[in-house]
């Protein structure tokens, strides 16, 4: 099965035509980066789901966060053309147009996890973006008692969800007079979490909490404090996602706590066997959300 689709366009063209032949359903899903550990466990997450139904096949497309290349991605996939597109975007606003000529095309559209400013696509599945900022800003404030320096740690800042999860962070923290915030950026990746953690240890700022929009940024996060001997225990720590990482981490007591934010695959695997079915679904799924703590740790399970 292909692995990593995008290294360059001659191999992707390749990987979609070899299906031509093939008489079963394509699903196909164009992710924005798989260097992103969330990003690449939806795309496996899609797959194994689809490998349940034989009349299915799967081909996805890596864009290495490159939305140039992701849109290239989404064309190629239009002009083969696949029976349903799952689309990871990385910019809310740029895909809209080759996501609207998919959709014009009569091909269904599952638009997963980050939105798009357009309604042109079959049904969006995502989860409540800022009550997940929420959740976390609630939970630092009460341990904090309402005073403290709080580092928020933002994802991707094109995404949308990014914005929703900022945005109700500092929407909750602003209730509290006691609270001030310092902002840095991510990406969502821990690489880039690493060298602006390194950068906020080396101006010497000491902070009371942290809130990563992604439990892999967080992971970078305590790297970083472990290399210059800084307690992570010491301070509270929320991410998002709940990954198996965080999992361990929280029962290790280095980090406080993760909102837990479900993958989509099973999710958008369900709803496009229902559109190839000629069934109708609803143009919005909300996949709830949840808070994991040292409390109940043991009784959820990880995304990945």
């Amino acid at each position: 099965m292909w692995q990593r689709i995008g290294i360059g366009l001659f191999a992707f063209v390749l990987a979609v035509s070899a299906w031509a032949a093939d008489e079963r359903k394509l699903v196909a899903f164009a992710q924005d980066d798989m260097a992103n550990d969330f990003r690449r466990a939806q795309v496996l997450a899609v797959r194994d789901a689809l490998a349940m139904h034989r009349d299915l096949a799967f081909v996805h497309a890596d864009a290495q966060g490159r939305t140039s290349l992701l849109i290239r991605q989404i064309g190629q996939f239009v002009a083969r053309p696949v029976d349903l597109l799952i689309v990871g975007t990385n910019d809310d606003r740029a895909v809209v147009p080759v996501v609207t000529r998919a959709h014009r095309a009569g091909i269904p559209v599952i638009v997963l996890d980050r939105g798009i400013q357009s309604d042109q696509y079959t049904t969006f599945i995502n989860s409540d973006n800022a009550l997940i900022g929420r959740i976390g800003a609630q939970f630092i404030a009460e341990r904090l008692g309402g005073n403290g320096t709080v580092l928020l740690f933002e994802g991707l800042p094109s995404a949308d969800v990014t914005q929703l999860r900022t945005r109700g962070f500092l929407d909750e923290i602003g209730k509290h007079e006691g609270l001030r915030v310092i902002r840095r950026v991510g990406n969502y990746l821990r690489r880039d979490a690493v060298v602006e953690m390194e950068k906020v240890v080396a101006e010497g700022v000491r902070v009371d909490a942290i809130f990563a929009e992604s439990d892999s940024m967080l992971s970078g996060v305590r790297a970083v404090l472990a290399r210059h001997g800084i307690d992570p225990a010491g301070i509270v720590t929320v991410g998002c996602d709940f990954i198996s990482e965080a999992r361990d981490a929280i029962r290790a007591g280095t980090q406080t706590a993760s909102v837990k934010f479900p993958l989509g695959g099973r999710e958008s695997v369900q709803a496009a066997v229902d559109i190839l079915a000629g069934k109708s679904v609803e143009k919005h799924i909300v996949i709830p959300v949840e808070l994991v703590t040292r409390d109940n740790v043991d009784k959820i399970l990880p995304v990945f």
